[in-house]
């Protein structure tokens, strides 16, 4: 089938993102690891099959000059992004907006996704960027965090929600989704928008998380230093310096 690549309306260092249509086209560079296309491929099939959330639909993986591509269902409406930037007068409402959404998905199970604590091992155990004391203290902290099975985006960030004309959300991109513990998935989101220079938002995001999920705020900084190692792995370099920043696991003990 013929798709057309002529609207792009995201481009990454990994990916390029097109509308065509009805269509979103997810077009991976060259060489790109069919094993990742095809996990996120099922984590989304999973979700989609397996909740009641508005999320595009998967129709199709497949090859555009030798490239993997995912196709799905394009929604058309505004980021929450682009509305938070367009209207900071309305900041606080679409914050706590954002945030009910985000527990409506933590509300969700979807019992076949991989776990957050297995992946977030794997990560401290096989990465050569931080130095044994740190992996020891890390994996400890770690094993000490509740296991749960709740389902966590992993890449909840307000980019990540669009708004329909008639006020519907949807939620995009499940490449990164597991099961597992509400805090942490928090505590990802708060580490984006400090990568994002947002530290004063970060803060408000981390106060009024708190306070509507009933999680205490320390409960979701034990997880900082765990999920600034999975983003140290995905070999951003110029993400790398502000990341070592944060892991620090004696900060919040």
């Amino acid at each position: 089938m013929y798709y057309n690549l002529d609207n792009e309306i995201i481009k990454r260092s990994n990916k390029s993102v097109y509308r065509d249509n009805d269509n979103t086209i997810k077009l991976f560079v060259e060489n790109y690891s069919k094993a990742d296309i095809l996990n996120e491929a099922l984590n989304q099939a999973r979700v989609e099959e397996g909740t009641d959330l508005k999320i595009p639909s998967l129709k199709e993986i497949t090859k555009i000059d030798n490239r993997w591509a995912l196709i799905s269902d394009y929604i058309e409406g505004n980021s929450l992004e682009n509305l938070m930037n367009n209207n900071p007068e309305k900041q606080d409402e679409y914050l706590e907006m954002f945030i009910n959404i985000q527990l409506e998905v933590l509300s969700k199970h979807v019992p076949l996704l991989n776990r957050m604590k297995e992946k977030y091992r794997r990560r401290i155990t096989n990465t050569e960027l931080i130095d044994d004391n740190t992996r020891y203290e890390l994996l400890q902290r770690l094993e000490g965090m509740e296991e749960h099975t709740k389902l966590c985006h992993g890449d909840f960030n307000p980019s990540n929600i669009i708004i329909t004309e008639n006020g519907e959300h949807f939620i995009l991109d499940w490449a990164h989704v597991t099961g597992g513990n509400s805090a942490g998935d928090a505590a990802t989101t708060y580490l984006e928008f400090c990568m994002q220079g947002k530290k004063d938002l970060a803060e408000k995001y981390l106060n009024r998380f708190s306070e509507m999920s009933n999680i205490n705020k320390m409960t979701i900084q034990k997880w900082i230093p765990i999920v600034a190692v999975n983003e140290l792995t995905k070999g951003k370099k110029e993400e790398e310096e502000f990341l070592r920043q944060w892991i620090d696991v004696v900060e919040y003990q």
